[in-house]
Parts: C-alpha cells; structure tokens; sequence
C-alpha cells in the first residue's frame, strides 16, 4: 500500500467518526399519511426529531362544540383565512379549564383538513425545535398550524425564548404556511409575582415605569395576534353540553331529562361544569344505560 493509500484510509476512517457525532438530519414524514402529527424526540443524548403520523385523531366537529360561539367564530374565520391563503394570525386560547380550547382547534382540523390543512403538536419541552419543525414544513403546499396545549412556563425554561423567536423576533420571517395556536389557563403564560414589583420606580413627576422584569414576563402573550378568551359554563350551559353527549351516545330525550339531578351532582363532585366534565359524565350514564 502507498503512501497515498494510507492517508486516503486514514481519511476515511476519520471521516467516519465525525460523521458519527454529527447530528442526523430531520426527515420528512410519509405526508399522505395522515393530517395531523407529533413532534418526537429519538432516545439518547443526541436524538434528532421526528414527525410521527397521527393515526386515530380526534374526529370532534365544530358543530359538537356548545355555548362557545364567540370565540368558535374568531377561531374558525382565522383558521379559514389561513387555509384559503389569506393573511391570518397566531392565536393564543386561554381560559377556563375544559371550556373546549382544545378540543376547537381539533375541530378546525377535522373542518379544514380537506382544504390542505395539516397540524403538528409539539410539547413545551420540544419548543427549541421549532426553526427545525418550520424548515420541514416550508415549502409544503399544505397549511402547518403547531399546536401547543396547555402551555405555561417556570422561570428560565428554554422553550419560553424559542417560542417568542418563532412568533416574531427572528432575522427569519415566519413561513407563510405555518401558524401557531396555543393554548394556557393564564394569559401571561409565565407566573407574576409580587417581588416583580420591586423593579417599579416613580420618577419625579409622578409617572410610573414597568420594571423590566414584568415586560419581559407579558412580552411572549402580546406576540400572538389573536387572544381567545373562553369562561365558565353556566348551569344551564353545562346540562345543554350534557343533553348533546348524551344523544350523541344515543339516549332518548326522557333519559336525557331524568339525568339532569345526576349531572348535576356528578359536576359538584367535581367541582366544575365545564365540558370536559359534561363529556364525562355522558359516557358514564350512557355507558351504565346501556350495560
């Protein structure tokens, strides 16, 4: 073997091992094989994402979704407008516990997915991938909403300034055919404090500036376009989403009206009448019907 020989093995093998440490690249998924994924992470240390097909997705419609037509309209015109290619906005839904912030932006999906549109749900702690998750898409000609549930954050977790980058503050512009929606029982999406208020000083002609502390903890939630508020069921509101799940399951219009003491029971047991606790208790009675 010559020299060059030798060099060009010793190259190669060293090659090699970089390769190794390099990390893998992110692949496109099988698009055809469903409308809505998962962003997951592989094992290990340097584990690269991956989109995972959703195959049994939530098939909820709009038309299931009771007393919240306010926000269901805000909801599916943007939706609507991002699907036809119109300018629309990131949304943020926060609110009342299983008041069906979630469960809306599922029903856009089921709505729209016809159209070209496609979700991608990924978890807080995955947000740092969000420039990887956008270059996978860009290009596409389907309409990317990433969806992010329930979202809040403690002081200092990454995925908090991820997030921000991605809604508006990168040298990068957002892909036109992506947008966010997520959604959070608190607004601001990060805990105030009373210590917060230690960065409040009075100048001396009475004016009073925002330490800057506070505007950082508020500056994430004013990055979304559009905020969904969602409140409380009423009663009657409550027994309404139960009537819907209950002949959604197949019960008769008297069941339906003698169920009404058990609801309402079951919902103080429970301490909420929010839908969640509505679709609960109507696979529980229809459920125990029909045994």
């Amino acid at each position: 073997m010559t020299q060059l020989d030798q060099f060009l093995a010793r190259a190669e093998a060293m090659l090699s091992r970089l390769e190794a440490l390099l990390p893998l690249p992110n692949v496109a998924p099988d698009w055809a094989a469903a409308t809505a994924f998962r962003w997951r992470k592989a094992s290990g240390k340097d584990g690269h994402g991956y989109l995972q097909p959703v195959i049994h997705r939530s098939e909820i419609k709009l038309s299931d979704l009771h007393n919240i037509e306010p926000q269901k309209q805000q909801i599916e015109q943007n939706t609507r407008q991002f699907v036809e290619g119109k300018p629309a906005n990131n949304v943020l839904l926060t609110g009342a516990r299983g008041t069906g912030k979630s469960s809306l932006i599922k029903a856009c999906l089921n709505q729209f997915a016809g159209q070209g549109l496609r979700l991608i749900e990924v978890d807080k702690n995955d947000l740092a991938d969000l420039a990887d998750i956008v270059d996978l898409v860009a290009g596409r000609p389907e309409r990317f909403i990433i969806f992010c549930d329930d979202l809040s954050f403690e002081e200092g977790e990454g995925g908090y300034k991820a997030l921000k980058v991605a809604l508006d503050g990168s040298v990068a512009a957002q892909s036109d055919n992506v947008l966010i929606y997520a959604t959070s029982n608190r607004r601001h999406l990060i805990p105030e404090r009373m210590s917060d208020n230690a960065g409040y000083t009075h100048g001396d002609d009475g004016d009073l500036h925002p330490g800057e502390t506070v505007e950082e903890k508020i500056s994430l939630s004013e990055r979304f376009g559009l905020w969904v508020s969602f409140y409380p069921f009423k009663q009657s509101d409550y027994l309404d989403i139960v009537a819907h799940w209950l002949r959604y399951f197949g019960c008769s219009e008297d069941e339906i009206e003698a169920s009404k003491p058990e609801a309402l029971r079951w919902a103080l047991q429970r301490g909420s009448r929010s839908g969640r606790v509505a679709w609960q208790f109507a696979k529980d009675h229809a459920g125990k019907a029909k045994s």
